[in-house]
């Protein structure tokens, strides 16, 4: 597929700077940014070049654009002015970027344009970290590897329990998430354009919202969750996908089949030795022994209690289990 040109302008140099270098590090739609801080550059760059879309201040008119080809166009506003052009579509330009690229993505969704997806050389590796136990710091284990390792990787987190909390952790209002990527999917729809409509940023760390209702994991079945990940980890620029398995029960063993790791919390007492065997003779008795070999058993250390809520996420970091999974990560190859 041959790359596709989304231009920034803004006489703001820092701004349109910003935007699109977020824009091609975070790698969250299918196209190369180039920044422009005066009409006149980007008039001259679209008579030799196509530009497939363009985010532009929204003090520019249509017929001072006359003459450029560019296939989408949207109009930066600040929310006091919008378009000049009542007709054209505005994006609220003090947003944070992934917010704009999750409108961008969501509007060019729906132009004539097919949705095609993108093949990546690289697929990327899956983490799966799931237990059968509960309350054994499955989450916040999942959401520190994700934090560490989004430093020096490209890396998606997915989060597949039914309450995950991670709205109020995060302190994210959600707007789409798990439940679309899965309707998308079953309906054939999905694309990689589609993904990166949904997708979040937290820190360096990217992610698509858990489900609205607990309901929704039933949209598609295990078999069909772990192709949509294989999907994910095939066509994404994502080098790592961290899945952080929920209430599936037994039929996890499914989606762990897309797993290169499987990262298992446990603990010491009798019921949960207990559950943790029977889950393993189930991996036996159905087929699914390749799986046991991926697992890796942790006991996670449990960490001193924090102070406030909204800060829980950045303190699991420096915490017993921050130090834990550094260490965990020192030794992987």
């Amino acid at each position: 597929m041959a790359e596709r040109i989304l231009a920034v302008y803004d006489e703001d140099f820092f701004y349109a700077e910003r935007l699109a270098d977020f824009i091609n590090e975070r790698k969250q739609a299918p196209f190369k940014a180039l920044a422009f801080t005066t009409l006149e550059r980007l008039m001259s760059y679209g008579k030799d070049h196509e530009i497939d879309l363009l985010l532009i201040q929204s003090d520019i008119s249509r017929e001072e654009l006359n003459g450029l080809s560019a296939g989408q166009v949207f109009y930066l506003c600040d929310g006091e002015n919008g378009p000049i052009d009542e007709s054209s579509k505005g994006i609220y330009k003090y947003q944070a970027a992934d917010s704009i690229m999750r409108d961008v993505m969501e509007a060019y969704l729906t132009s004539d344009e097919e949705a095609g997806g993108r093949v990546i050389s690289r697929t990327g590796r899956v983490i799966g970290i799931y237990s059968p136990i509960n309350r054994c710091l499955k989450t916040s284990f999942s959401l520190t590897m994700g934090q560490l390792l989004s430093r020096d990787l490209k890396v998606l987190y997915l989060n597949f329990e039914d309450c995950s909390g991670l709205g109020t952790l995060i302190g994210e209002e959600f707007k789409g998430g798990l439940s679309d990527l899965f309707y998308y999917y079953s309906q054939e729809k999905y694309s990689w354009i589609r993904l990166g409509s949904l997708v979040y940023t937290w820190g360096e760390l990217d992610y698509v919202a858990p489900v609205r209702y607990p309901e929704d994991l039933n949209q598609i079945g295990a078999g069909e969750a772990a192709d949509l990940v294989r999907r994910i980890a095939r066509e994404s620029p994502y080098e790592t996908i961290i899945l952080d398995l929920g209430q599936f029960g037994k039929k996890a063993a499914e989606i762990l089949e897309a797993c290169d790791v499987i990262y298992m919390p446990v603990k010491e007492d009798c019921v949960s030795v207990a559950k943790i065997e029977e889950f393993e003779e189930y991996l036996s008795v159905s087929g699914h022994e390749a799986v046991t070999k991926r697992i890796e058993k942790l006991k996670l250390p449990y960490h001193s209690s924090f102070g406030r809520r909204d800060s829980y996420l950045e303190q699991l970091l420096w915490s017993e289990l921050g130090d834990y999974t550094r260490q965990l990560l020192r030794k992987q190859p």
